[in-house]
């Protein structure tokens, strides 16, 4: 049954920048949001605003193809592909200490998920002549952290990937963004917030502050709404004003 509202898939959209686009979505679109292991997060997130919650992992080819067709069966469209999912590596270590299976655990997530999750809905939108995907990559794609080179390698990745299909998609009316996140008030640096938080004061963010989702999440609805149609390809910098070189 044709669903009279667009439907747009989250990734990783239980908690953090995930559930703040996921809210700001529901707004206007039926949102399929995605889960890895926090059911409860999922849930609570399907109480408060209607999201359709699909367990997923996005490493997994097999999981990957079950949530498009879940999509397709049930929603009958595709409208916005948003690919948020990701993960910092269980174990931060230098460089030359770091360990395969982590690099391993942390590309497949960060990186050769969304870019073969994207290659399935990329197929669809092209099929229905129209459809919008978001890459949130991170300032670490061109910020070099030497405790979590995997991170910052599967960041740096997903830049290149926005570029690879923006350009492929263009001519079939799909436009694909890229929105880069700072430093973001979510679990992911719970750990580590007070110093950022100082370092943010400090000047280390021009705009003296750290970041909250709902940051991330106004960028996306700007893409959501058609704002940026005509701009495929284009870096949405959502990180305080760290990206600014200035003397």
């Amino acid at each position: 049954m044709s669903n009279p509202k667009p439907v747009a898939i989250v990734t990783g959209a239980s908690r953090g920048i995930g559930r703040g686009i996921a809210m700001e979505l529901a707004r206007t679109h039926t949102v399929v949001g995605t889960y890895r292991g926090r059911r409860d997060a999922a849930e609570s997130l399907q109480a408060e605003c209607g999201a359709d919650i699909v367990q997923c992992d996005i490493g997994s080819a097999a999981d990957r193809e079950a949530l498009i067709k879940h999509v397709r069966e049930r929603h009958d469209r595709l409208d916005l592909l948003v690919n948020n999912a990701g993960i910092a590596p269980r174990e931060r270590k230098d460089i030359l200490e770091a360990a395969e299976d982590i690099f391993d655990e942390v590309l497949d997530t960060n990186l050769k998920g969304p870019y073969f999750l994207t290659q399935l809905a990329a197929r669809w939108m092209v099929e229905q002549g129209s459809g919008r995907i978001v890459f949130v990559t991170s300032i670490s794609s061109y910020t070099a952290s030497v405790m979590r080179g995997e991170y910052c390698i599967s960041k740096a990745g997903l830049s290149m990937a926005v570029q690879l299909w923006a350009a492929r998609l263009a001519p079939h009316n799909v436009q694909v963004f890229e929105v880069r996140p700072g430093i973001i008030r979510t679990d992911m640096i719970e750990k580590v917030r007070d110093s950022y938080e100082e370092k943010a004061r400090g000047g280390l963010l021009p705009q003296g502050r750290l970041g909250d989702p709902a940051d991330v999440a106004r960028p996306i609805r700007a893409i959501a709404d058609g704002l940026l149609d005509y701009g495929t390809g284009t870096v949405v910098n959502a990180d305080g004003g760290f990206h600014l070189r200035t003397l």
